[in-house]
């Protein structure tokens, strides 16, 4: 990458590892803290841990389009100071129904998508790839100190410090987009990083996709419903909330070592569905233990180092297999309906979370949490085996529609393509390609010497 594509790439990667960080710091802390707020009910704190999730999910994709008509840094900068004004409600609220206002405002910022198009408007087709990765772990590495530092933050400033930190943290993601960030020369729809709305039916009617939706639904469902019951579990164990970062920083480090070498055999040893239905599995199993065993600290230790592990583990296969799975000319349509798949997820966790904990206790949340992980167990089991293909984008310069479809056909002679569809209004050509096959020397001669 050139110095302009490397600072582009980290500093949109620190945007959307501030704004996650700010909403996931919540979750290790906030079922303790609703016990004090005026109007609270088990459901009511489930619903405030997760309303963001339904304002992001409706609102990512119109904030992604409306970036094409106004400007990127612009919807971004917008969208910043919804999530900002959301959390300075939040940190002013005394009561359930203030701070389920200001966690539905911070989710109203819904800046991924118009991210996603900058970060392509930044960047070179052949190196979009390592942008969008950099992106990527700065999310993973967000939700890991996410639940350290909620409740280090807590014992120090409170849930109400750490909403006035969430703002101010949204206040210098603005700073960053305004004066680090690069302005894009040219700005256009990029079918391979943000959705297509004529793309829309085709994805939504993918059998194959339609399960990975529900997939990631599912699996953020879960997260939110867990964490409306283990903070509360760890209390009742006679864990102290100020120590409860001593139990999750090990429980992420363990997770993180354990899931490498299931990467490795799902992608490199091309076991991918194996792994996947094994991880989903042992979610399952992972609630079902937090059922019988969430009252001992012995039990909820190495049960959170598993539930990790799983969810880690899954939070990278998913991804991957939308990005096997899906048309060479519609990846950007397949991960923004994921994507707001990801974020309903969270909403459903909360508000079934807070149901089944005001209903059945504790217990309840964690049954409920198994029969879901079960259920996506089945629906997962009729997954096809995916092909190991990956998304590649050709830059081939504006050529007509007749160019278009020789060239496209000439693409898929070339060793290692498995299709190729090619825009022309674009002048681009996206490929599902097999890496270890792929001449890839010959792309770029075709590139150079056929455009």
């Amino acid at each position: 990458m050139t110095p302009g594509e490397l600072k582009a790439a980290l500093g949109l990667a620190s945007l959307y590892a501030v704004r996650m960080l700010g909403l996931f710091m919540i979750l290790p802390v906030f079922a303790l803290y609703a016990e004090h707020l005026d109007g609270v009910t088990p459901f009511l704190a489930g619903l405030a841990i997760g309303i963001y999730g339904l304002t992001q999910a409706a609102l990512q994709i119109p904030f992604g389009m409306l970036s094409d008509r106004f400007g990127r840094k612009r919807i971004i900068i917008l969208g910043l100071s919804i999530f900002a004004l959301g959390s300075m409600v939040a940190a002013l609220a005394d009561t359930m129904l203030g701070v389920i206002l200001g966690r539905a405002l911070q989710g109203a910022g819904a800046i991924a998508a118009a991210v996603m198009a900058l970060a392509a408007d930044l960047s070179r087709e052949e190196h979009r790839t390592k942008v969008m990765a950099v992106i990527g772990v700065s999310i993973g590495v967000a939700f890991a100190l996410a639940m350290v530092l909620g409740p280090v933050l807590n014992s120090w400033v409170g849930v109400k410090g750490i909403f006035w930190i969430t703002a101010a943290l949204a206040v210098g993601g603005m700073l960053v987009t305004r004066f680090v960030i690069p302005q894009p020369v040219h700005s256009r729809r990029h079918r391979d990083a943000e959705p297509v709305p004529a793309l829309f039916r085709r994805v939504l009617t993918d059998a194959q996709l339609l399960r990975l939706d529900v997939g990631i639904l599912t699996l953020h469902m879960l997260l939110t419903m867990t964490f409306v019951a283990v903070p509360l579990a760890l209390r009742d164990a006679g864990f102290r909330p100020a120590q409860h970062w001593e139990l999750y920083l090990p429980a992420q480090v363990l997770a993180v070592l354990a899931m490498i070498p299931f990467i490795i055999l799902a992608e490199k040893r091309r076991r991918m569905k194996p792994v996947f239905l094994g991880a989903i599995l042992a979610l399952a199993l992972t609630e079902l233990g937090l059922l019988n065993f969430h009252a001992s600290l012995f039990t909820i230790g190495p049960l959170l180092a598993a539930f990790f592990t799983c969810f880690n583990l899954l939070e990278a296969a998913l991804p991957s297999l939308v990005a096997k799975m899906s048309p060479p000319d519609a990846k950007g349509t397949a991960l923004g309906v994921y994507s707001s798949s990801q974020f309903l997820g969270a909403f459903l966790g909360g508000a079934l979370g807070g149901w089944a904990h005001g209903r059945f206790g504790l217990s309840g949340v964690f049954a409920v949490a198994a029969l879901g992980a079960l259920l996506w167990f089945f629906v997962a089991y009729t997954m096809k085996n995916p092909r190991y293909l990956s998304s590649y984008v050709l830059n081939i310069g504006a050529i007509s529609e007749a160019e278009a479809q020789r060239v496209a056909a000439r693409l898929t002679r070339v060793r290692g393509v498995a299709e190729a569809v090619v825009i022309p209004a674009d002048g681009v050509a996206y490929l599902k390609v097999d890496q270890h096959a792929l001449d890839e020397a010959a792309l770029q001669a075709f590139s150079a010497a056929e455009a």
